[in-house]
């Protein structure tokens, strides 16, 4: 028992990274359980419009980077004749169009589109240095501090503290706060108050998402800086809630410099969005290519690549219906993972036209094969013939279904050629040793198993899981080493010990 301890343990290790490693991807960065869930993402455009005066134009616009909720997954733009490049400085975006000369009406098209996502990669800088207490003139001073005295007696933290000045801000029987707001913007007013008091924030444009809505306009609302958690965190002046919200997109670090333009004038700008619902395979990926994430995942190989990955990581699959089919069921198969590779041609031929051609080409090159015996060949020329004679009736039986109409037939050609010859070759053997009984029941569970190899291969949730998360191969693998260690009875032989029953 204590030589069997590493054992166990490897197999617990197995299980502990694959199922940490599963975990990891599904919380980390989102990807599904089940294939049928799908992300929800917001296409966003921005739509600017000036009259140019016939000088040389240079637009200027904040542009949206991933935040809090949202994964930036591309962005484009629309300008006919304009220069375009996007500048990012000091942890700020602008998109940036310019042209020698431009004249009348301008319009100038941006449109960015983003994943809703819980996890997404936030860079966050923190402010370069606080901001100066803004002093007023003393009256409206004398308001001001008389505004940040009763919010700090009843406040514990900034949050607190911005939503007291907010409460004030929305009692109409409030003086001070009345008078002070003559004067300045709300948004404008907090942030000018909470520097009073050493705290770091600032104005932000945002946007709200409503579906399909045209020509919406930023709202302005506050970011302050919570040294607690080296974040930014959205604060809504008029009703003092705190935190992201899943329909509310920052676009920009400051709400006064969203759009510059010169060498225009009566400069607009609008936004319109459409939300809209994508396969979470499709987000996933889009979330690979955006962030760069992954680098060593099978997401960040080229779509061909990925194709051909995504049925190699079934073969797993099918080998652990194999172990357990052979070493716990009993069933007898030609070969050991023979029925694998029939199951992985039957994924391309579909199973009902591979198992008729899997029988005629194996019940045909039985017969060659039975005259070649004859021949007293060499097996290495006999193995060379057998494959020729499969090819020949691949290529037989591909023409056939083509001239009746049958176009499932042509997918016969990706039977595995060696392997279809060497079964006929071990089941030719089997015949002269054992008789065509056996011969039966090892061809009949080998087309069996690859039967039930393939419809877990090509069932939707099976594809999705072993393809998505490639720990799930060591679970696999733990499994497997498991059924390896088994020495018990097969279920088979059960039948052989009945007759002690009925003794009994």
């Amino acid at each position: 028992m204590t030589r069997r301890i590493p054992f166990y343990l490897l197999i617990l290790l197995l299980l502990v990274v694959g199922i940490g490693l599963s975990i990891y991807r599904h919380d980390v960065y989102s990807v599904p359980w089940t294939p049928e869930e799908t992300r929800e993402q917001w296409v966003v455009e921005a739509r600017i419009k000036f009259i140019a005066q016939g000088d040389p134009v240079n637009v200027v616009m904040q542009a949206p980077d991933t935040q809090a909720g949202f994964t930036l997954i591309d962005e484009s733009t629309a300008s006919q004749g304009y220069g375009f490049a996007m500048v990012e400085e000091d942890g700020e975006r602008s998109a940036q169009w310019s042209i020698r000369s431009a004249s009348e009406e301008q319009l100038i098209y941006y449109k960015a589109r983003f994943l809703v996502d819980p996890q997404a990669a936030i860079n966050t800088l923190p402010p370069d240095a606080p901001l100066q207490p803004v002093v007023f003139e003393p009256q409206r001073q004398t308001a001001a501090l008389a505004l940040l005295e009763e919010a700090h007696r009843r406040s514990a933290d900034t949050v607190t503290l911005a939503r007291a000045l907010v409460m004030q801000f929305n009692d109409q029987s409030n003086q001070n706060a009345a008078l002070l707001l003559n004067s300045i913007r709300r948004e404008q007013a907090l942030v000018a108050l909470l520097a009073m008091q050493g705290v770091t924030a600032r104005v932000v444009p945002v946007l709200a998402l409503k579906d399909g809505r045209r020509r919406q306009s930023m709202t302005p609302m506050v970011e302050l800086w919570s040294e607690q958690t080296g974040r930014w965190l959205l604060f809504d002046p008029v009703t003092g809630k705190a935190g992201q919200n899943n329909r509310l997109l920052v676009w920009g670090k400051s709400y006064q410099a969203l759009l510059d333009v010169v060498g225009g004038r009566h400069s607009d700008i609008s936004f319109s969005m459409l939300e809209q619902d994508i396969p979470a395979s499709q987000a996933t990926w889009e979330k690979v290519q955006a962030e760069d994430l992954l680098n060593f995942s099978i997401h960040s190989l080229p779509v061909e690549e990925q194709a051909m990955f995504k049925t190699i990581m079934l073969i797993p699959v099918g080998a652990l219906i194999v172990v357990f089919l052979r070493i716990i069921v009993g069933i007898k198969t030609s070969g050991t993972f023979m029925p694998v590779l029939i199951a992985v041609a039957f994924v391309q031929t579909q199973l009902l036209t591979g198992i008729v051609g899997f029988l005629v080409i194996v019940g045909t090159g039985l017969l060659i094969r039975s005259y070649l015996s004859h021949l007293n060949l060499l097996l290495v020329a006999r193995i060379s013939a057998v494959i020729i004679a499969v090819i020949l009736m691949i290529s037989v039986l591909a023409v056939i279904a083509y001239r009746v109409g049958l176009v499932e037939g042509l997918s016969i050609t990706f039977f595995p050629m060696i392997i279809l010859s060497w079964t006929i070759e071990r089941m030719s053997v089997l015949w002269e040793e054992e008789g065509p009984k056996e011969v039966l029941v090892q061809g009949g569970g080998s087309l069996l198993t690859a039967v039930l190899v393939y419809l877990a291969m090509t069932h939707e949730l099976v594809s999705h899981l072993t393809f998505n998360f490639v720990g799930l191969q060591l679970v696999i693998l733990a499994i497997i080493l498991l059924l390896g260690n088994y020495t018990g009875y097969r279920l088979t032989e059960l039948r052989r010990f009945r007759p002690l029953a009925e003794v009994r």
